[in-house]
């Protein structure tokens, strides 16, 4: 348990974002912008991260946001469905022009209209339930359908299947993006027979030398490695939380806020901690307990 705790303190960064919203990466990250856009921008000093630093679940930075031009693109990767990233986007939009008013010094009391960049939200999905190639997930999904057209906001996120074969158009446009696929594609795939690092290994000692990523992940393999066992251990574990409140649910008539959360994919821990009446630290610290009493199984 030890090792496997330290692995993922190293690491806090999804392998997604650690290639396509790194600044050493900006050539990959324009390629995937153009790609979901249908743009050709070709300079790629023209994106500003602006990459949210404390958003977190389980120590882990979970998004990726830049702008180009008058554009904010907010980026996230799931490898689990979840029915509520627009409430989060929602709330990563509100910090991120929090942000973009503070380091422009812009008064947002004041009579003239502030100027701000247009939002983009995608997520891209490479889980193993099976998902149309691209849905969209709307912020109304959660209001009562009865008054649904009442409401004054809306919040649409474009949800985008990327696992290998999907989106073949999409792929083709941004080469990044499709062997990025393919990587995650056979690690899955040896890692039915081997172990995670070995599936990292032998997946990308196969990687044709064609490849652009191929080079970065050589380099970085270790931080790979950490990477998706912490992907996986998140995934892992919030199938756990939802199968133990489903058992034990049935069995007790237990309302247990902690599980019903997680069961409904309420992934911040900022967020789930204050739904839950409990401080960031004890939460995690429950969170924790569990981890450790479903290793010790």
């Amino acid at each position: 348990m030890e090792a496997h705790k330290n692995v993922n303190d190293k690491y806090k960064d999804r392998l997604f974002n650690f290639i396509f919203g790194s600044e050493e990466n900006r050539e990959w990250t324009l390629s995937l912008y153009n790609a979901i856009n249908g743009s050709s921008y070709t300079d790629p000093s023209e994106i500003r991260f602006n990459t949210l630093k404390n958003v977190l679940f389980m120590g882990m930075k979970n998004d990726t946001s830049f702008i180009i031009q008058d554009i904010m693109s907010v980026y996230e990767h799931q490898s689990t469905l979840c029915g509520n990233m627009p409430l989060r986007l929602l709330e990563y939009v509100n910090d991120l022009y929090t942000g973009y008013i503070t380091s422009n010094k812009f008064n947002k009391y004041g009579k003239k209209i502030i100027k701000l960049p247009i939002p983009k939200l995608v997520v891209f999905y490479n889980g193993i339930e099976d998902t149309e190639d691209e849905s969209i997930l709307r912020l109304s999904d959660s209001f009562d359908e009865e008054h649904r057209e009442e409401a004054d906001i809306e919040v649409r996120v474009r949800m985008i299947n990327v696992n290998f074969g999907r989106n073949k158009k999409l792929m083709d446009c941004c080469k990044p993006l499709s062997e990025y696929a393919w990587f995650i594609q056979e690690v899955r795939r040896k890692q039915i027979e081997n172990g995670l690092i070995d599936a990292v290994h032998n997946a990308i000692k196969e990687m044709p030398d064609s490849f652009s990523i191929k080079s970065f992940l050589v380099i970085h393999q270790q931080e790979v490695e950490g990477m998706l066992d912490t992907e996986y251990n998140e995934a892992e574990v919030m199938e756990l939380f939802k199968k133990e409140a489903r058992e034990e649910g049935r069995e007790e008539g237990r309302d247990d806020t902690l599980y019903t959360l997680v069961n409904e994919n309420l992934l911040d821990v900022e967020i789930a901690a204050t739904k839950a009446n409990k401080s960031v630290e004890q939460f995690k610290k429950d969170m924790e307990e569990y981890l450790n009493k479903m290793q010790d199984k």
